[in-house]
């Protein structure tokens, strides 16, 4: 038995967020319908709205809707929001990453919804909140997670550019939060019988990742500026370049501790003499120095090299990976983040991997793909008959634009 099965979750959202919140829930085994626009949610062409690449296939697209069932209605017309509504009735979980004011005005915000079904868990995920002067502001995660939430700042040393940080990055942290939300909400209702709302925001999520330097800053009064890599606090917890233009982090948190282990595997017994780097408060003042004389020293090996010096003086260390590297990184396969997802009817399903897992597994309750992601509308004509929806209904919703037809070709 899947970990979620019975549970039914209606999700309409768009781009990454809510749709990844909904692809972790359909993973772990609950039925999730996806409600589009008639021209389909706009990650499927995302390449093509970033850039202008004629490129169709989206992955991330397929990462974030796979095993889920799509209906497109035109929730701007009435016809549509009372379809939308009526799948919400049967639903345990309403998934949004819409606008409020937007919300508001159709009809399905937290207030209405929850007035109606009680037992209903809402889950809203937004860039900025539910409350405050820019809560109906547009906001991706470059925006509210990395932006404003000051995550870009504390990743920014004095006087350099902030960072463009990975597409998809706050959006992923805040998927799994509001899961969390979700999850903690079913447990509270299997319990009390109520449901409630449950919300976050790219905001909140990335002030909560950046917690240690704003809650030192709210807690002491203040926060050291982000050093720049040539002056660390710690220069035992510091990047390097291995000979071979490979990079890795030194994870030497404890200085004084890990400061033996470190001199010795970097075979300079210099270091260890000069009292310049004798103590962790000496190795800090003079950061730029051992900064300057360890990246001369991994210069000498390769990173491979350096991995099996590391492991004969037990230095705590990890290399920094390229996205090529990931898929043959044998730590990366042995700890399950690569996954078969099932393909499209009457394909093959490939002998190697073709997706990337989520983060979470159950041992008693495995959980995984359940199937591809869904052709825009595909499932339409199935959940609408569910719902007492007949043939010359859904003739004259297609017939005035609310619901769009199914693909040609089908699932």
């Amino acid at each position: 038995m899947s970990l979620l099965k019975g549970i039914r979750v209606v999700e309409m959202g768009l781009w990454v967020a809510g749709p990844a919140a909904g692809g972790i829930l359909a993973d772990w085994g609950a039925e999730v319908v996806k409600i589009e626009m008639p021209g389909g949610d706009p990650m499927r062409k995302l390449f093509g709205a970033l850039s202008g690449s004629r490129e169709e296939r989206c992955p991330p697209f397929d990462l974030y809707n796979r095993g889920k069932k799509s209906i497109a209605l035109d929730v701007n017309h009435a016809d549509g929001i009372a379809l939308v509504q009526r799948l919400i009735a049967t639903a345990d979980v309403f998934i949004t990453n819409m606008r409020p004011q937007f919300l508001q005005r159709v009809g399905l915000d937290p207030a209405t919804l929850l007035a109606q079904h009680p037992r209903l868990v809402y889950a809203s995920l937004t860039a900025y909140g539910l409350a405050g002067p820019d809560r109906d502001a547009p906001g991706y995660d470059m925006a509210a997670f990395s932006g404003r939430s000051g995550l870009a700042d504390r990743a920014t040393p004095p006087g350099a550019a902030p960072p463009i940080l990975p597409g998809g990055l706050g959006d992923n942290v805040t998927a799994i939060t509001i899961v969390s939300g979700i999850m903690g909400a079913l447990f509270h209702r299997e319990r009390s019988g109520q449901g409630q709302l449950v919300s976050t925001s790219l905001l909140r999520t990335g002030i909560y990742s950046i917690g240690m330097d704003v809650a030192t800053r709210v807690g002491l009064g203040r926060v050291a500026p982000p050093p720049p890599r040539t002056k660390p606090q710690n220069p035992l917890m510091n990047t390097y370049c291995a000979g071979d233009g490979k990079w890795f982090w030194l994870v030497g948190a404890e200085s004084e501790r890990h400061w033996p282990g470190i001199v010795k595997a970097l075979g300079d017994t210099a270091l260890e003499k000069d009292g310049r780097f004798g103590t962790p408060r000496e190795r800090r003042r003079n950061a730029q120095a051992l900064v300057a004389a360890i990246d001369a020293l991994t210069a000498s090996h390769t990173r491979e090299e350096w991995a099996a010096i590391f492991r004969g003086h037990d230095v705590w260390w990890a290399p920094i990976n390229s996205v090529d590297d990931l898929l043959s990184d044998p730590q990366v396969l042995a700890s399950g983040a690569f996954v078969n997802v099932p393909v499209g009817k009457g394909q093959a399903i490939p002998e190697s991997f073709n997706g990337v897992a989520t983060p979470v597994d159950f041992g008693a309750t495995p959980a995984g793909p359940a199937g591809p992601a869904p052709e825009i509308g595909a499932d339409a004509d199935v959940l609408l008959t569910s719902l007492g929806v007949n043939a010359d209904e859904l003739s004259r919703l297609r017939s005035v634009g609310v619901l769009a037809s199914p693909p040609a070709t089908g699932k």
